[in-house]
């Protein structure tokens, strides 16, 4: 503990050789203050995430050198591209850990999922119990595109089922980009919001770092997720910290501290 502020030796000032190089290209900046993060893919060969156990260990590290102590990956169950459950989940977690702690890695990774919400999903709701991220805490996503049919049944099912949805990066939905309440109505009916990181550097577009900054703005989101897939997402999350944007996190109470363990 002291030697992090104290450098190699007790009581001698930390000079830039001392800082990991990874710190040094963020100008001195980390995302140590969030300490967990809540969306990624690191699971290897299961979703659009990392390919092989070594993309896995190399994202993980990335994670661990920009600060993180704890990280909760949630690869995507989709049953026309992603039909992952508890147990194929489980199982790829049990290889990511034994691969983080053989390398001595100082983060602590669980998993969760991210359910697309679809009549499979809602199949799945009824049937058996969800991964969560925290407590009784889902991350849910649905299409970019269009409003699914049965978005506000399935936030009615969640809840009465005992849990409470997260929606994941809520900016990229585009149909609701003209209807900036559909925001707080998700927030009123009891949902909460969880931004992608990179959406605020327009990495998605302008109009959804727009539709982000807004959300800001009101105050409507309650988590940020790196939503980390391969090493140039890794690469954008360490410009994103050297940035004058990093002073808009740390300013925003998001709530991802409670998630470390």
């Amino acid at each position: 503990m002291f030697s992090r502020f104290f450098g190699r030796h007790f009581g001698k000032p930390r000079t830039a050789e001392d800082e990991p190089p990874d710190k040094l290209r963020m100008g001195g900046k980390d995302w140590s203050f969030l300490g967990a993060d809540m969306h990624s893919h690191f699971i290897p060969g299961i979703d659009d995430g990392a390919k092989t156990i070594e993309d896995s260990i190399a994202l993980v590290q990335a994670m661990a050198d920009m600060g993180y102590k704890s990280i909760i990956t949630t690869p995507h169950v989709m049953i026309d591209f992603y039909p992952n459950t508890t147990e194929t989940i489980q199982r790829g977690l049990q290889q990511v850990q034994d691969a983080v702690k053989e390398r001595n890695i100082p983060v602590a990774v669980k998993a969760a999922a991210e359910y697309y919400i679809d009549e499979y999903f809602m199949e799945k709701l009824a049937k058996e119990p969800l991964l969560t991220i925290y407590q009784n805490e889902v991350l849910v996503e649905f299409s970019m595109l269009f409003e699914p049919p049965m978005l506000h049944d399935a936030i009615f099912n969640l809840q009465q089922a005992g849990y409470k949805p997260v929606i994941a990066h809520p900016e990229r939905y585009l149909f609701f980009h003209n209807q900036m309440g559909k925001y707080r109505e998700l927030r009123d009916r009891g949902c909460l919001l969880q931004m992608n990181m990179l959406s605020i550097t327009g990495y998605y577009g302008k109009h959804i770092k727009m539709v982000a900054d807004e959300l800001l703005k009101k105050g409507l989101y309650d988590y940020c997720g790196s939503d980390m897939h391969h090493q140039r997402h890794a690469g954008l999350l360490r410009e994103l910290a050297g940035s004058k944007d990093h002073a808009t996190f740390t300013n925003y109470p998001f709530m991802n501290a409670r998630l470390c363990f």
